[in-house]
């Protein structure tokens, strides 16, 4: 029986879905992948544990689906964007891959902030070059690494890194390649961007783009036999995980604002033509002529793990040993807490923000006599506030009359309900396993000839939905809280860098 494999690769685990051609997950498998800190702000991961950790899943993943691996049609793999996956000139790891979470380059990007750069970036790019921007990240190793920079061969993302140890093949896709360096109205490479950054030398490394549902190699000899793939297997392009993670719950369209509340707070509309804004990216969607238009932020449910880490432990422990869900865990207490009036609220700043890699996170109006409910509540709502911040400036420019939520935590009706209260529009979430995956298994299959394109996704999308309707009453209550929630980030602005500040 036919079948469609995705490879999913997030900032901490990795994994491997194998799907039936109708869209039902058969199997999954997960790999965690270490993360390394070895000097502030730098946040790393060595290149060849995380292909063996994705071979691993892979290997787990045909074994439990009591599937033959000669039965898979095509793989497709996403992961995050941003960040750099550098190889040298002999096509070997160059130094560690660098995740989206690193901020080394925060001097870089602010100095181009601060002067041209910035504008003419959103002109030729469509977008303002930021902290964890391949062009900041690569113009600051110039900086400070010149003989790494100096023998870097090939500039890749995540998973193009899982592209080539699954082919032997360096390449790239649409939507990966205008992360920082594709012309905004063309939508290919230029030299223009290059020249702005200051990193002309790098022309040559950039990898050859390819449409994400194009089959772009196939499973190398040496793959097959660490993996049990079956060497010959189809590999398409794939793409970066915040587009997969929209196309998989069926909320990649114009109209409607994708809404991914993952390590990231990701917001994205598609248009058929190009918008450019300093508040948005404008990047490239997944075919021609069409634009894939995000607001984003490391600041979404990060936050909520983090809280769950450490002041949820013991809950942690015993869902994960029990196999029940940490949300059906916690219910009772944040149901409690959402019944009552509450003086607690979050910024959800402990990994970024859109107020700049200055900001952090912080409780605010909390009282001897709340319990950690009422701060599960704020952490809830500073997320969804984090995430309307990026709605709305969306809003300014497309028009946009529904959302689709996705994310872990998107599963929790009541977080589903805050959402749509907040955004003050109806929220759908889709009951889609493994949604970044399943949308990389949608490139898989338009290139295997399974599916006519990649939105053709063969569920009844409207009978495994749910759509949440925001509470007039509980969205003008939120509608205070909120202005309340900004207004406190502009007056922490100035004292932001102060407090970073201490820990010099």
């Amino acid at each position: 029986m036919p079948c469609l494999l995705g490879i999913d690769s997030g900032l901490t685990v990795t994994k491997a879905v194998l799907f039936d051609i109708d869209g039902t997950p058969l199997s999954i498998a997960r790999r965690r992948v270490t993360q390394s800190f070895p000097q502030p702000r730098h946040v790393e991961r060595d290149m060849d544990e995380f292909w063996n950790a994705t071979a691993d899943a892979i290997a787990e993943a045909i074994a439990k689906s009591g599937r033959p691996a000669s039965d898979i049609l095509a793989i497709a793999t996403t992961a995050h964007g941003d960040g750099i996956y550098m190889l040298d000139k002999d096509r070997r790891p160059l130094g560690p891959g660098i995740l989206s979470l690193d901020s080394r380059a925060l001097d870089v990007a602010g100095r181009w902030l601060g002067g041209p750069v910035a504008k003419k970036s959103i002109s030729i790019t469509g977008q303002a070059p930021h902290a964890s921007a391949p062009s900041a990240i690569l113009a600051w190793i110039k900086e400070n690494e010149p003989e790494r920079y100096a023998q870097i061969g090939h500039v890749l993302a995540a998973k193009d890194w899982l592209r080539f140890c699954l082919t032997g093949e360096v390449g790239t896709d649409r939507t990966e390649a205008s992360t920082s360096f594709t012309d905004v109205n063309t939508q290919g490479y230029s030299k223009d961007a290059l020249a702005l950054f200051g990193l002309e030398e790098l022309w040559g490394a950039l990898p050859p783009m390819a449409r994400s549902d194009e089959i772009v190699g196939d499973v190398s000899e040496a793959c097959a036999e660490r993996t049990g793939l079956v060497a010959g297997t189809p590999v398409v392009a794939g793409l970066h995980d915040v587009t997969a993670s929209a196309l998989g719950v069926g909320g990649l369209g114009i109209g409607t604002v994708a809404v991914v509340a993952g390590t990231y707070s990701i917001n994205e509309t598609l248009s058929s033509e190009p918008r450019v804004d300093e508040s948005w990216f404008c990047r490239n969607g997944i075919a021609p002529g069409e634009w894939n238009n995000m607001s984003i932020s490391p600041a979404s449910t990060a936050n909520y793990d983090w809280f769950l880490d450490k002041l949820c432990a013991a809950e942690r422990r015993e869902a994960e040993q029990s196999g029940r869900s940490i949300h059906d865990m916690l219910r009772t207490e944040i149901d409690a807490a959402l019944a009552k009036p509450s003086t607690a609220m979050f910024h959800p700043y402990l990994f970024g923000s859109p107020y700049g890699a200055m900001a952090s996170g912080s409780f605010f109006g909390l009282r001897g006599w709340q319990e950690r409910g009422d701060m599960l509540r704020a952490v809830w709502e500073g997320i969804a506030f984090n995430h309307r911040i990026h709605v709305d400036h969306l809003k300014g420019g497309f028009a946009i009359s529904s959302a689709r939520l996705t994310g872990g935590v998107s599963r929790s009706p009541a977080f589903a309900q805050m959402f749509a209260n907040v955004l003050g529009m109806p929220v759908t979430v889709t009951d889609t396993d493994e949604a970044a995956a399943w949308g990389a298994a949608l490139c898989a299959g338009k290139g295997a000839g399974v599916f006519g394109d990649v939105y053709s996704d063969p569920r009844d999308l409207d009978a495994i939905a749910i759509t949440y309707s925001p509470d007039m009453e509980r969205s003008s209550q939120y509608e205070k809280r909120y202005a309340l929630f900004c207004e406190m980030a502009s007056a922490l602005g100035p004292l932001w860098p102060k407090i970073e500040a201490l820990s010099d």
